[in-house]
């Protein structure tokens, strides 16, 4: 009898132990309490799986399942022996990737990577990213590839990483941290703390390891989304007037990161694109805009961190002569002009701007002219215009390589805050935010392009300085588009984005996505991302005329085919304006859709950029996410199972004898 007493004792005391060392006394009512309780989500910024027709790059899980992996500070990684979750600070972050990179031994125990948030971290270290030193180098329109216009640029985010990666949000850091230090104060424990990362990419379970591939069996989709183009003042389409000469001012609205959802791209390129509306709204205020000698056009360009997407695709259109681009004729191009990044111009109280020309043609030796012109209306805003040293390859990467391909002889210039180098240390990093970025440089670049854009469209080439006066840009409003496209307070949903459109989230990221269904010159709004679409009823506002009648609602469309329908997301209503603002697709030239699916076109010989042309894809995939648990170990397991086995067996031990006592004992009565 006391066996049993015994075994009962020992049984008790082994199943109590884990609830006694877990230090939870609170009751649980339900099945969510229990996970709850159990389970702790992390918050944070993935990065995910690309791919092209060569292979592919970013980061997935290894296979089908969920990686589990216990939690280890950057610090302690020599001293792991198992494959392990490494928990890094954006600091270390670049070393712990070059590890990983240089040993193979050390790379097959990291199961995971975690990246803790850091503020002001601009002024702590001396820059990070992980874009290569001449971004789309194969892109350019001459032979020095190996130049480096992005000299500290690691290159990181081009390879292929078979784990997953996650960067932390600030509320995801604070959760884990709390976890870590738990571990590390119970080291001796029979419990450790474990991630489990949910990366699961479709390309890595079906095998389709290239863009070729995974479009054929519809584990992908290709980069893409909408750009933007608009007239000022509107193309009247119907009238069978001869058009006047296009001078195109364009920039570009996507940006590129290691992270997907954390692409801010605040120098580069936003800051131009910043600079681009706010020189839009500033001519947009001026009369006469109908008699100028030359016809304005402005477009905003998606998809250019991908091979140039949106600007290749928008000449093919042209040539198409596509409803996308109705109103437009390529041979009446001019002179481009391209805002680039103009966000760090501000240097020792003087705005300093550098013009990066193709060339010296009498065209861009005109805008040249017009550029300095500019600035001498300009002396009080301390504003310096320079040309680019003679001794670099060429233009920076910039959308302008694009109409350089398509015909060499055009007058191109690219408007840039850096001479021979990226004065941007944070190219292509999350780490380019508001806070890299000065709003005088901005309204010092707008105000340079306006007075330029209208000097150079002038039938009057000596413009009085009268007339340039009337062109100033709203300081107010260059804060209001910083605020609400490159931070998430207020972000998109600040009054300006909301007079326009009802955005789908509030925190902005300008990393370019994919493209949903059939490309169209009239697209579902519901496939188009929140920034391309404010940018679209910004514009299509901004450059609109007066209409003879009130303007009247659209719910049944606009009766003027030169008119479009804005505001119609924020009161169901919108508004009929006559404006020539069109939405254009951005996606590779290599690619077509026929029968609901994407097909990859061979080359063509004629175009070197579609040579070259990556055909950049996304995996698609049917969850992400990242939580931290408590896990017993192996070894405890053990234990356990030993310490069952032995119950069991003197359970049985002892019921066996109590029932021979038992029945000699009754034999006996």
């Amino acid at each position: 009898m006391a066996l049993i007493v015994l075994s009962l004792f020992l049984l008790l005391f082994t199943f109590q132990l884990p609830f006694r060392s877990s230090g939870q006394s609170s009751s649980m009512e339900s099945v969510p309490d229990l996970q709850h309780t159990m389970y702790a989500s992390i918050e944070g910024y993935p990065c995910v799986r690309l791919l092209n027709l060569s292979g592919n790059i970013g980061c997935s899980n290894p296979g089908r399942d969920k990686v589990v992996a216990p939690i280890v500070r950057f610090g302690n990684v020599d001293k792991i022996a198992e494959p392990s979750a490494v928990l890094v600070s954006v600091e270390d972050f670049p070393t712990l990737f070059t590890r990983i990179s240089d040993d193979s031994r050390f790379a097959s125990k990291v199961s995971g990577v975690l990246v803790e948030p850091s503020t002001d971290l601009q002024n702590k270290i001396n820059g990070f990213s992980p874009d290569q030193k001449f971004p789309q180098g194969q892109f350019a329109p001459y032979h020095n590839t190996g130049y480096e216009w992005n000299p500290i640029g690691s290159g990181v985010m081009w390879k292929s990483y078979n784990f997953p990666v996650f960067l932390l949000t600030e509320s995801g850091s604070k959760t884990l941290q709390e976890f870590v230090t738990k571990n590390e104060d119970k080291k001796k424990a029979y419990t450790s703390n474990v991630a489990e990362f949910d990366l699961v990419m479709q390309t890595v379970k079906s095998g389709t390891l290239d863009s070729e591939s995974c479009l054929k069996e519809e584990t992908c989709l290709p980069l893409g989304g909408y750009s933007v183009w608009s007239s000022l003042p509107p193309i009247n389409t119907s009238s069978l007037q001869q058009s006047k000469p296009i001078l195109m001012t364009v920039a570009s609205m996507d940006s590129a990161s290691f992270f997907r959802d954390k692409s801010l791209g605040a120098d580069s390129p936003i800051s131009g694109l910043i600079a681009l509306l706010a020189a839009v709204d500033a001519l947009s205020h001026l009369d006469g805009l109908g008699d100028l000698s030359k016809q304005l056009v402005f477009a905003v360009f998606t998809g250019e961190a991908w091979g140039y997407l949106g600007s290749r695709r928008f000449l093919v259109e042209l040539d198409l002569h596509s409803d996308a681009v109705h109103g437009l004729n390529h041979g009446l191009i001019e002179k481009v002009i391209e805002i680039g990044s103009v966000g760090k111009g501000l240097s020792g109280g003087v705005n300093n701007f550098f013009a990066h020309t193709e060339g010296d043609s009498s065209a861009t030796n005109q805008t040249m002219t017009a550029l300095k012109r500019a600035q001498e209306s300009l002396l009080s805003e301390n504003i310096k215009i320079a040309s680019a040293s003679s001794s670099n390859p060429g233009i920076p990467p910039s959308s302008l390589m694009s109409f350089l391909e398509k015909n060499p002889a055009i007058s191109g210039v690219v408007l840039e805050d850096f001479d021979s180098v990226f004065v941007n240390k944070f190219y292509h990093s999350h780490l380019d935010d508001l806070s890299n970025v000065n709003s005088s440089a901005v309204v010092a670049a707008a105000s340079l392009v306006a007075r330029t854009l209208y000097i150079l469209a002038s039938k009057n080439e000596d413009v009085h300085d009268s007339t340039l006066s009337t062109i100033n840009v709203n300081v107010s409003l260059v804060e209001q588009l910083m605020g609400c496209l490159l931070d998430c307070d207020p972000g998109l949903s600040c009054e300006l984005v909301k007079k326009y459109i009802s955005p789908m989230s509030t925190c902005p990221s300008h990393y370019v996505g994919v493209i949903l269904d059939e490309p169209s010159s009239t697209p579902y709004t519901g496939y188009i991302n929140d920034v391309p679409r404010f940018i679209w009823n910004f514009l299509a506002d901004r450059t609109s005329i007066p209409r003879e009648t009130n303007s009247s609602g659209c719910q049944h469309g606009c009766n003027d085919r030169d008119e479009v329908c804005i505001k119609a997301e924020t009161d169901g209503k919108g508004v009929c304006v006559l404006s020539t603002t069109r939405y254009v697709p951005a996606y590779s030239t290599r690619l077509k859709f026929e029968s609901g699916v994407w097909n990859v076109l061979p080359p063509n010989s004629s175009e070197k950029m579609g040579v070259v042309d990556p055909v950049w894809t996304e995996s698609n995939w049917n969850s992400i996410g990242m939580r931290v648990y408590t896990v017993q170990n192996a070894a405890y397991d053990r234990l356990v199972l030993f310490g069952g086995i032995t119950l069991t067996i003197i359970s049985y031990l002892a019921i066996a004898t109590a029932r021979t006592l038992f029945s000699k004992a009754m034999k006996r009565d």
